[in-house]
């Protein structure tokens, strides 16, 4: 059943304020919610950059019209679909933050303070504009240094790209295009090229690599970047020396290359000369001959042998007196990986073979081997191969860095990951909604990150409660009532849902309800806390632990909750989740897009989130007639959740 607005009023009119019929009306069968807001201060950067570049359009909103202006003469269309890019990214202000962390200016070092110069007295009868220093009427003040380090990024980084071919010309130039857009915001690429069509130990298959190299080189020229073709072997064949036998066991493939920082040489020089490096997927063997490996080994040699020279850099410049950077340096760190083929993203199970939208590749890399559909392979025929790829590279990046699976097809992708570190869509939003966004298609790229583990606990001996404490009151930034709250844990307590080393938990608890409430409807399942560290706050825990809660409680039963996290594994039937927060919360926004409903009692917000199996089986059982407005095993429950949970006891203690 798929309601519109006009068919939200009329029912709203038609029930008026009866509290259960409003509860019926908020849910969010099928209905999108509301649109994410874009930071402020980088709303304001790109109004600046549209008004300077389009006077004749002065707001964001006429983008928006069907009429568009005349184009102006000095903007070039690639310009404009920069901008634009930028703006359909829309970030938050915690992503503007942390984009302008990794590109903005650096704090310099304090320097010495001049000496004050002795103020000369002024006669009382000398005028004083005359000894004021004027500016003459040419000279514009200095730009602001936020737009100042959006346009032309201050701190340079570097990825690592590779571009799984064969492309057409379009094609490539429609990557070359994301790839100029990505170096205009500070990250500038080291592309490895592969052709999965030119058969190894062919007789021409090196000259044809190096056509390829050479088919993006003038490519990404075409597009206004400086390009270089590194022809030359800069990785060595065979594991790095020492490591041959590892003695401690690893999560991820060691590469079948290896270099050094002197290896790195001809990449060096090429960035600090604003150049973007291309190179074939070539090593050098044992008897120093340039062989052709797997592009992958290639990558993931480069991402290890950059991440070293990176540190070694740093201990150098730590040694110097000045430990600024100088402007022609790039950190040599890779801030991201990003796998460009014609598939696209890896296929979920849980979405008909679209995408998945963002992996924990330490707890979900094993069930998506496990859950993949053997049809699959012959539309995505390097998904586990790239799979791999990324969790081999991530193990040698920053715990920030992420990796993204995308097609050709989705150059503006590249832009939105890069200033919000995000998916293109949550994949911690309702089912419903990801089932009939529009956004989602065959080349919806997949964000992966390292990630961390999660685990489900049923006792409160199994919680280290030193660590949850920290954890909760760090998030919450309240000194926890330890005693009350232990004692209420012992009480009620379902399950806790913890990620990593207490870096994100979920506490859901079983609250009783009056004698003679419905089954239905008792005992609550109510989320007490939900809590991340703000270490960890926009690098994926939030939806990883959602996600996770989703299967435990109101997911749970469906097919695709099934996932081997130490919970019940999709076997139960789903329960509705309950919970409150406070009204002048800000993550409240997070919470309505995620709710099947809601409900506000004064200073509180009352959430919800219906047991998706059955309204499925009902709306299965019923066909084409559909859900009701309100259903038979609904009545009376917003009464009897208001009433339980209002009269929950705080876990804080008083504010002094």
């Amino acid at each position: 059943m798929s309601w519109s607005i006009h068919d939200w009023n009329t029912a709203a009119n038609r029930r008026g304020s009866n509290p259960d019929a409003i509860a019926a009306l908020s849910h969010h069968r099928n209905i999108c919610g509301p649109p994410l807001a874009v930071g402020a201060d980088l709303q304001s950067i790109l109004r600046c950059v549209l008004i300077r570049h389009y006077p004749t359009s002065q707001t964001i909103r006429s983008l928006r019209q069907t009429h568009e202006p005349p184009e102006p003469d000095d903007v070039e269309p690639s310009e404009k679909d920069f901008i634009l890019s930028l703006l359909r990214a829309n970030p938050s202000l915690r992503d503007t933050k942390s984009y302008l962390a990794s590109f903005g200016p650096r704090s310099q070092a304090s320097q010495p303070t001049a000496p004050k110069l002795e103020e000369k007295p002024i006669p009382a009868d000398e005028d004083v504009a005359a000894q004021t220093e004027t500016k003459p009427p040419d000279i514009k003040p200095a730009p602001s240094p936020v737009l100042a380090s959006i346009l032309n990024p201050v701190h340079r980084r570097t990825a690592l790209v590779k571009l799984q071919a064969p492309f057409t010309d379009r094609q490539l130039e429609s990557i070359a295009r994301g790839m100029v857009y990505l170096e205009k915001l500070g990250l500038v690429s080291v592309i490895v090229v592969e052709n999965d069509q030119l058969p190894k130990g062919d007789g021409g298959e090196r000259p044809a690599l190096l056509e390829e190299t050479m088919r993006v080189v003038n490519a990404l020229e075409a597009q206004g970047a400086r390009a270089r073709p590194v022809l030359g072997a800069v990785v060595r064949l065979g594991p790095k020396p020492g490591e041959e036998d590892p003695s401690e066991p690893r999560d991820y493939i060691p590469p079948e290359a290896h270099t050094f920082p002197s290896d790195l040489v001809h990449i060096r020089s090429a960035l600090r000369t604003g150049e973007i490096p291309v190179l074939p997927p070539l090593a050098l063997d044992s008897f120093c001959r340039s062989v052709r490996i797997d592009a992958n080994d290639v990558i993931a040699a480069l991402v290890r042998g950059m991440g070293e020279a990176a540190a070694l850099d740093s201990r150098q410049v730590h040694g110097d007196e000045s430990p600024s950077m100088s402007p022609d340096e790039i950190d040599f760190t890779p801030l991201r990986l990003m796998i460009i083929t014609r598939e696209g993203g890896v296929p979920s199970y849980a979405r008909q073979g679209l995408p998945h939208l963002l992996i924990n590749l330490t707890s979900e890399y094993s069930y998506i081997r496990e859950t993949f559909d053997p049809r699959w392979k012959s539309s995505h025929p390097t998904a586990f191969s790239n799979l791999e790829l990324a969790r081999t590279c991530l193990a040698f990046m920053p715990p920030t860095s992420s990796a993204i699976m995308v097609s050709h097809r989705s150059p503006s992708h590249l832009i939105g990951n890069l200033i919000t570190n995000k998916p293109a869509v949550s994949s911690s939003l309702p089912h419903a909604l990801l089932q009939g966004n529009r956004r989602l298609t065959p080349h919806t790229p997949t964000l992966l990150r390292r990630g961390l583990p999660i685990r489900v606990l049923r006792s409160v001996h199994e919680i280290d409660k030193g660590k949850m404490k920290a954890l909760l009151e760090q998030s919450f930034r309240r000194s926890l009532n330890e005693e009350a709250f232990w004692a209420r844990m012992d009480r009620d307590l379902d399950f806790v849902i913890v990620a990593g080393d207490y870096a994100g938990a979920a506490i859901v608890t079983r609250e009783a309800c009056p004698p003679g409430t419905p089954p239905a409807i008792a005992p609550i399942t109510y989320l007490d806390k939900f809590a991340v560290l703000p270490s960890h706050q926009g690098d994926g825990t939030v939806d990883f632990l959602w996600v996770a809660l989703h299967d435990e409680t109101y997911g749970l039963g469906l097919p695709f909750s099934a996932n081997p996290n130490g919970g019940k594994e999709g076997k139960g039937e789903g329960r509705d989740l309950v919970w409150r927060s406070r009204a002048d919360n800000p993550v409240n926004k997070w919470y309505f897009e995620r709710s099947t409903g809601h409900l506000r009692q004064g200073d509180w917000v009352l959430f919800w989130c219906d047991a998706e199996v059955r309204l499925k089986t009902e709306a299965g059982r019923r066909a084409n007639a559909g859900l009701s407005y309100l259903e038979e095993w609904e009545k009376g429950r917003l009464s009897t959740w208001s009433d339980v949970v209002m009269k929950i006891p705080s876990s804080w203690k008083a504010k002094k």
